[in-house]
């Protein structure tokens, strides 16, 4: 029995060992194969973690390419204005020559490179009923997210990878408005010419606002003509609205006519044409944004968004003065506080600082004012206004070139980018809406659209003026007529329904036609409408009055209302802001005697026997003048004719008074405002030693 016994617990004994081992066994293999799986999930997120940095790595590489194509391109389009400039080639300005550069660009890129197809791609079809702008996919447990980049057709899905090349290159719109537009608009206004400039004020006004509106409706009229037309005969392939035309006639009645006006500029073409067209370019791009802008607001009640709604116009209208003033006031203010900040600190010893300050100011008005719901290109422009006005007189010698030199040459790269860009975009843009019949017709509105604004309104405006705009520099008008950056950036702003392509793709062709037709036959027009060229634009050269009454005329010719603006802003605006002008102790009611020496800096009171503005030129009409010589009192009336009253100095005719007005460094009291005008150094100056301004 023992025996037994004793066997029988040695079985189950081998038998609990072996168990034992079998647990073991079936453990260590288990945790063998964990830490396996853990391994190899390590390796394949190490594998992840490579590939992704490679393609960050070659993702950033790309980017770099794109960008030195442009710089490339900049770079090439500035050699080549060097040659033209020395060989004084006028065919062809530098916007055109970037614009050819930037089409055989896009030509390589679209015809002449292909990348390799990617063989990790999947297509998979899912049905959903919109397009969202984030995709969650769950790969293996492991969620990714993808985000939308645009629609490709059913016949370039095995392209994708040139496709994604092309849009590399595609710039984010947004780029445009906040990037590149704010430089432009910027130095517009702070190069603005302000003397002649408010001289053509009214008319410059008309063209700018009642001009914009006239083609913007008359464009739109036509367009939607065409557009039922297409429709009848199976044109269109889409839906295209009556609100749709009228966005398209707002986006293309901004005017550019940089091309033009360089020319101009180089030629020295009358300066009275030049003010006209600059001032109308420099402001109706800032009205048909803000049209533009109201015509996509108009929201009529019902379902239908594109019926006829007189509430809804009243609307649109009411936002188009509310966008408009509120980003003019915006931008006002923006130049105001810039003059305080730069009047009542010693930032002008540390030019470096006063330059940065006076950059960052003037760029964030752009961006504060889209933030805030406005237009940002009103407020840039009008912002460059101030700053030119008041904070320019502000600044030290170095900070003055620096600023103007700064926003010459970001204006010069940022245009040239945009022309270039727009040559590039014509082929490696991968939506566009190609319609022959919209093409002519949108040609035939542009044309039709610009010699209603400019014909009409030219005639209404010289039943009111004495310095006529004669018919030829109204044809000189309506030839310089080009589109470029605003139109473009306004076109390629939305591009995601079929009529927004089709707008794009033909005000593409609109700007080509105009830059290099229009602009390159600037020299050919001038010729054959005999305009004068080569005038010195710091003299008066009136339009259409002879040589002996030039600088009367030109008096006269200012605007009312704006030698009412002048002289409160010689009095008060600009002693506020600035170190110039009259000190505010003389201008202002004796109760104000503590606010005005607190608000008058010591330099004005230094130069306040040495006082000199630019605009005394622009508001001086002869009813306005009285001369004080020792106890005579001279004026003359808008006739011409002088009184005098007081004693008589022996020897003094009116012919002498004349001489001295129109040559000598001669004061005016102007309604208790002193002025001292600079002496023309074409002309020399009367002198007689009887004769002395009283101070």
């Amino acid at each position: 029995m023992l025996g037994k016994v004793t066997v029988s617990g040695a079985r189950r004994a081998t038998r609990t060992l072996w168990l034992l081992v079998l647990v073991s066994l079936s453990v260590s293999i288990c945790v063998c194969r964990a830490s396996s799986s853990s391994s190899l999930r390590e390796e394949d997120s190490a594998m992840e973690n490579i590939v992704t940095e490679k393609q960050a790595e070659e993702s950033h590489r790309q980017d770099s390419a794109d960008l030195l194509i442009f710089i490339m391109l900049l770079t090439l389009t500035i050699l080549t204005i060097w040659l033209f400039k020395h060989r004084r080639f006028r065919f062809l300005h530098e916007t055109g020559l970037a614009m050819i550069y930037g089409v055989l660009v896009g030509v390589v890129l679209r015809y002449g490179i292909h990348v390799p197809r990617d063989i990790s791609n999947v297509t998979l079809s899912c049905n959903v009923n919109a397009s969202p702008a984030t995709l969650l996919i769950n790969v293996s447990g492991k969620f990714y997210e993808y985000t939308l980049k645009g629609e490709i057709s059913a016949n370039e899905v095995d392209d994708v990878q040139d496709n994604e090349m092309l849009r590399k290159v595609t710039f984010d719109p947004e780029v445009f408005f906040n990037i590149l537009l704010p430089p432009i608009i910027f130095h517009a206004g702070y190069s603005l010419k302000r003397r002649h400039f408010f001289r053509n004020m009214g008319s410059i006004l008309a063209y700018a606002f009642l001009g914009t509106v006239i083609s913007c409706f008359v464009i739109g009229l036509m367009m939607y003509g065409c557009v039922t037309l297409m429709k009848q005969v199976g044109q269109l392939d889409g839906d295209f609205f009556f609100t749709d035309c009228l966005f398209f006639g707002a986006i293309v009645s901004a005017t550019d006519p940089v091309t033009v006006l360089a020319i101009f500029n180089e030629l020295h073409v009358d300066v009275d044409l030049y003010a006209l067209l600059f001032g109308e370019s420099v402001l109706n791009d800032a009205v048909a944004l803000v049209l533009s802008s109201s015509i996509v607001a108009y929201q009529p009640e019902g379902d239908n968004s594109h019926t006829f709604d007189v509430v809804a116009i009243l609307k649109s209208f009411g936002v188009f003065l509310g966008v408009f003033s509120g980003s003019f006031a915006l931008g006002v203010a923006t130049g105001v506080v810039t003059a305080l900040v730069t009047k009542f600190t010693k930032l002008r010893d540390f030019p470096l600082l006063e330059t940065a300050l006076f950059f960052l100011m003037s760029w964030s008005t752009f961006l504060l004012a889209e933030a805030c719901g406005f237009t940002g290109v009103v407020a840039v422009l009008f912002c460059g206004i101030t700053q030119a006005h008041y904070t320019f007189n502000n600044l030290s010698p170095e900070s003055q070139d620096r600023t103007k030199q700064l926003f010459e040459v970001l204006n010069f790269l940022a245009e040239n980018f945009i022309f270039s860009y727009m040559g590039l975009t014509l082929f490696t843009f991968q939506s566009h809406v190609f319609n022959p019949m919209f093409i002519v017709g949108a040609f035939l509105a542009v044309f039709i659209g610009r010699a209603a604004n400019i014909y009409p309104l030219s005639f209404l405006l010289n039943l009111g003026r004495r310095n006529k705009i004669r018919s030829n520099f109204q044809h000189m008008m309506m030839f310089a007529g080009l589109r470029g950056a605003m139109t473009f950036a306004l076109s390629i702003r939305d591009t995601a329904t079929y009529a927004r392509q089709m707008m794009f793709s033909t005000t593409l062709l609109v700007v080509f036609f105009t830059v290099w037709v229009c602009g390159g036959g600037t020299t050919q027009m001038l010729s054959c409408q005999r305009i004068r060229v080569g005038v010195d634009s710091d003299q008066d050269n009136p339009m259409s009055i002879g040589e002996g009454t030039e600088r009367r005329s030109t008096k006269l010719e200012s605007a009312y209302l704006f030698r009412i603006w002048y002289n409160f802003d010689h009095n008060y605006l600009k002693p506020i802001l600035t170190h110039s002008g009259p000190p505010l102790t003389a201008t202002l009611p004796l109760c104000c005697g503590p606010l005005a020496r607190f608000l008058t800096s010591p330099q004005a009171f230094e130069n306040e026997c040495q006082l000199k503005d630019d605009d005394s030129d622009l508001i001086l009409t002869d009813g306005d003048i009285n001369l004080t010589y020792g106890d005579i009192t001279v004026s003359t009336d808008a006739s011409g004719a002088h009184t005098s009253g007081g004693l008589a100095f022996a020897g003094v005719t009116s012919d002498d008074l004349d001489r001295e007005l129109t040559y000598g460094d001669h004061e005016l009291v102007m309604r208790g405002t002193r002025l001292v005008l600079p002496m023309d150094d074409s002309e020399p100056p009367f002198t007689d030693p009887h004769l002395r301004l009283q101070m």
